[in-house]
């Protein structure tokens, strides 16, 4: 594919993966805290955020590779042999250049394949590693992760909206019953009307799609003003909810008293936190134009730190500060009949936060889908020779309009939630960038020998692999046992 002629600072970057990642699952967190324990729950985070991390590496390691492949296979289509390959970089045949030396050289000379200037998705990069069977199974998850990721997206936000404009609601304990309750969208939206609160949700689930679905038949850096906008409401409205639940403890003392280990909840919290550190099947199509390639982990790893001290500190001063947590963070912050109107102000900012979060990043995950569909059914290198309608039209629409219809369809996505985060999800995020790297690995070895990726992971060993491996085996039956238990 041709490298996109469009880039985008580093620090915009980093605001890209930071909006991809952050979502509504970081509202769940603090009562997922209270059920597993505050000592234990930040351990696990923090041990999220870390394996995740080494995933994303791993991620970046499979582009360079991916690059140097198809450069490779290019040369050797052209029959140019390594001879004239050495003249070409070096211009020079130096008689007293003995074999090792000549090994050498060509090592480096072969260096310069890695880069990560040519936007593959994640399917392509799989297409040139995996098997006919691991190609398949690779597409099937993506495919459910993906789909079940924006039909998601659209039924919160479609759900924030009915909540927020429907006055007819019932406050107080008994609306966390009433959350997930298929009967609340029967009610009356406002007294003495007519519109029922299905009605306005899927209003709104339709101006959502026209007013944000076009943004994914564009390139991704068409919505960076969008995005940094859109970091700062967020930053604002963790920091809101942070500070209330401080000034909370401050006045009236510490309401929460959980435990510090409570091995029950444990499944729970991996449940609640599956979405936390997720951005691995949208990276080929956000670090391409990185202006400046050579920090991008560098850039990554500052994301990641970043995002697991914010879950921490907004689930910790959330699990302190109030006796009962709702699932949804948010409903903590809910006004009293007295409260202020500065109070209602912000009650209502808190409550429009998932609207804010996953507007921006459905058009990503929608640019990530449709890319990977190309991979799986064009030729990407003579994809401009497709025509307009094919290549910028069709395959945005098959991206964007099924999970819409999904989400207009229905809005109980519980168990959909369920399996696209648990076991999709795992499939993303663990597996397949642990057996990506590794034979990817295998094949840049016999095609370019020992030469150097500078995109290379830091966790090079096998040992980080099995591990990766393990990890995702032990999450997953986890997560089962508490399907199963609940």
């Amino acid at each position: 594919m041709p490298a996109s002629e469009s880039t985008y600072s580093s620090w915009v970057g980093v605001i890209y993966v930071f909006n991809l990642i952050v979502g509504t699952g970081a509202l769940t967190l603090p009562s997922a805290f209270a059920k597993a324990g505050w000592l234990l729950s930040t351990i696990l985070l923090i041990l999220l955020a870390i394996v995740s991390f080494i995933t994303v590496t791993f991620i970046i390691e499979c582009i360079a590779c991916a690059n140097a492949t198809v450069q490779w296979r290019m040369i050797q289509s052209h029959k140019i042999d390594e001879e004239s390959e050495a003249m070409i970089d070096s211009a020079s045949d130096r008689d007293d250049t003995d074999e090792h030396t000549a090994i050498i050289q060509s090592n480096r000379s072969r260096s310069r394949y890695y880069s990560l200037n040519e936007k593959m998705g994640l399917g392509y990069i799989a297409s040139l590693y995996f098997n006919r069977w691991g190609i398949i199974l690779f597409y099937i998850s993506l495919c459910i992760y993906l789909y079940g990721d924006l039909a998601i997206y659209a039924a919160a936000i479609g759900k924030s909206l009915a909540d927020v404009m429907c006055t007819n609601n019932v406050t107080g304990e008994s609306s966390l019953q009433l959350w997930n309750a298929m009967d609340e969208f029967e009610d009356l939206c406002w007294m003495n009307s007519n519109f029922k609160k299905i009605d306005v949700y899927r209003i709104s689930v339709a101006v959502f799609s026209v007013l944000v679905g076009p943004f994914a038949y564009f390139n991704v850096q068409k919505t960076k003003y969008v995005q940094i906008f859109t970091t700062t409401m967020r930053w604002c409205a963790f920091i809101i909810m942070v500070t209330l639940a401080c000034i909370r403890i401050d006045v009236k003392g510490q309401q929460g008293f959980p435990d510090m280990f409570e091995f029950n909840g444990l499944a729970a919290l991996l449940g609640a936190s599956v979405y936390s550190f997720m951005c691995h099947h949208s990276l080929p199509d956000l670090v391409a134009p990185f202006a400046d390639k050579q920090r991008v982990i560098r850039q990554l790893g500052f994301d990641y730190i970043l995002i697991c001290a914010f879950y921490l500190l907004l689930a910790l001063t959330g699990t302190f500060a109030f006796k009962e947590l709702y699932d949804l963070y948010t409903l903590n912050f809910v006004p009293g009949p007295d409260s202020s109107i500065f109070m209602k102000i912000l009650m209502y900012y808190l409550s429009l936060f998932p609207v804010f979060t996953l507007s921006t990043s459905f058009p990503i995950i929608a640019l990530t889908l449709q890319n990977n569909l190309k991979a799986r059914f064009l030729d990407l290198n003579t994809l401009e020779h497709y025509n307009f309608v094919l290549r910028r039209l069709t395959f945005p629409t098959i991206a964007v309009i099924p999970p819409v219809l999904v989400a207009l369809y229905t809005h109980n996505l519980h168990t959909l939630v369920k399996f696209t985060g648990a076991y999709a999800g795992a499939c993303i995020q663990y597996f397949i960038p642990a057996f990506l790297v590794l034979f990817a690995r295998k094949q840049c070895q016999r095609d370019l020998g020992s030469s150097l990726n500078k995109y290379g992971s830091m966790f090079r060993s096998l040992f980080w692999i099995v591990l990766v491996i393990c990890w995702g085996i032990v999450c997953i039956i986890l997560v089962t046992v508490n399907f199963f238990s609940n």
